[in-house]
């Protein structure tokens, strides 16, 4: 098995004691979760799958950012509590993650009940050096830090000129960190050897992880947008407080989903929230829209691509479906299938070439059951490797409404075209009815989009 490692920028061979030890950045929870989300967590259940399937066990650990900037900012417009704000966009988000039947993490730490093991991680860094205090606050010395920059492949000159770094009388150094901010009217505070006050956004991973997976991981996971400065900065201070290097030995990260031309992002108005996705689409089409593609590979979102990946769907349930009568001719093989997508997920977790093995079994298998050929063993093979990659295979609730989305596609087409020809009296009609049909259209600035009423 080989893995593209972000740290050496090379496929190298995986090679790993057992248990396996995997810790992927989760999500800060001041919003619903989005497809962006459902992505990246897509691929790392498939990645711990396809481990498992092959013999390994592992042990998953994913955090919840449930003290941050953002999240404090919207609790205070809103008048919320910022704890009470996370709680239910955690809830929200155990809700998405088990409709797209992606596995739970076997520890799921929150950053608000783990401050004494990041004061503790902070205490060490300060002890050997490495961090130092001003005021309230404390930062971390990046200067101090051998081979800091080596993850995300920069130097020092190159952080400097590629960001604009806010001047800062109290840092020895530009480019030095926040591990821990003193206290501020209004937020969630925490007593502390420096004063009270809440992590930095970094440190939380490094105490988390090293706590509950040892000074040194096996996988660390994430986006390609936490490579700088989240997890250059994580790397940094964990191999620092521990003296152990690598802090993880393989650093895998996804691309990133696109809305059109732009990445999806909450500033950009542009998210689209995964309950949003699942009220028109089953989560098999959305597993196999993100696993067609290379998971370091960024993908581009639409509702096209979404119905062809329905549509992908079906054709693999359709090759499952029961056999009216015994057979009498030769069984079909499947082990060459097999092979195929063993070698293929061995290949850096090649999903979109395992995906192919599974559709050539599954079209095979429609083709020689016309024969009264046995495909007995070839169904249980499609539905094991799909199991693999997360799919059930199956009809589910509501399936029979996203049956409807590609001729609903097709009117949004429809009216925008009467649109653009400035027949604005039918288009008006077409969204009027559809929205008596229950389905809602929003225009916005990449186009139209729709979902269902709930």
């Amino acid at each position: 098995m080989k893995l593209t490692n972000t740290l050496t920028g090379q496929k190298e061979e995986f090679a790993s004691q057992d248990p396996i030890k995997l810790y992927v950045c989760g999500v800060t929870p001041y919003d619903e979760a989005h497809i962006g989300h459902a992505m990246s967590y897509i691929i790392f259940d498939v990645i711990r799958r396809y481990l498992e399937f092959r013999g390994y066990r592992v042990r998953h650990v994913q955090n919840f950012t449930d003290v941050d900037d953002k999240l404090i900012a919207r609790a205070q417009r809103l008048g919320a509590s910022a704890l009470q704000l996370a709680d239910g966009f955690i809830a929200s988000y155990f809700q998405d993650m088990d409709a797209l039947n992606v596995q739970r993490a076997h520890v799921y730490p929150r950053v608000t009940e783990e401050i004494p093991s990041i004061v503790q991680l902070i205490q060490r860094l300060e002890e050997r050096g490495y961090a130092y205090a001003v005021g309230g606050d404390v930062y971390f010395r990046v200067q101090r830090a051998e081979g800091y920059g080596k993850l995300s492949h920069r130097s020092l000159d190159g952080m400097m000129a590629g960001a604009r770094v806010e001047v800062d009388e109290a840092k020895e150094h530009p480019m030095d960190f926040v591990l821990w901010k003193g206290v501020k009217p209004g937020e969630p505070q925490w007593e502390s050897p420096w004063g009270p006050g809440r992590p930095g956004w970094h440190i939380e991973c490094s105490a988390m992880a090293i706590k509950y997976l040892g000074e040194s991981l096996d996988i660390h996971g994430g986006g390609q947008d936490l490579v700088f400065p989240h997890h250059e900065n994580e790397a940094a201070q964990s191999e620092a407080a521990t003296g152990v290097q690598p802090f993880a030995r393989y650093w895998l990260h996804n691309g990133l989903l696109r809305l059109g031309e732009e990445k999806m992002s909450k500033s950009l108005g542009n998210l689209v929230t995964i309950k949003e996705v699942l009220s028109a689409h089953s989560a098999d089409a959305l597993r196999l829209f993100v696993l067609s593609s290379h998971y370091r590979n960024p993908l581009t979102y639409s509702d096209e691509a979404l119905a062809g990946a329905e549509r992908g769907a079906d054709r693999l349930r359709e090759a499952l479906r029961p056999v009216p009568e015994p057979a009498t001719g030769q069984p079909l093989d499947p082990a060459p299938f097999h092979q195929r997508f063993i070698d293929a997920m061995d290949d850096d977790f090649n999903t979109a070439q395992a995906l192919a093995a599974l559709f050539e079994l599954a079209r095979e298998a429609n083709r020689v059951r016309e024969t009264g050929s046995d495909v007995t063993q070839a169904q249980q093979a499609l539905r094991e490797l799909g199991g693999v990659l997360g799919l059930t295979l199956t009809q589910q609730e509501g399936d029979e409404g996203r049956q409807a989305a590609p001729f609903i596609q097709l009117l949004v087409q429809l009216r925008n075209d009467l649109r653009a020809s400035k027949e604005y009296a039918l288009a008006d009609k077409i969204r009027d009815q559809l929205g008596e049909l229950g389905v809602l259209l929003e225009d916005g600035p990449t186009g139209t989009t729709w979902r269902q009423k709930r």
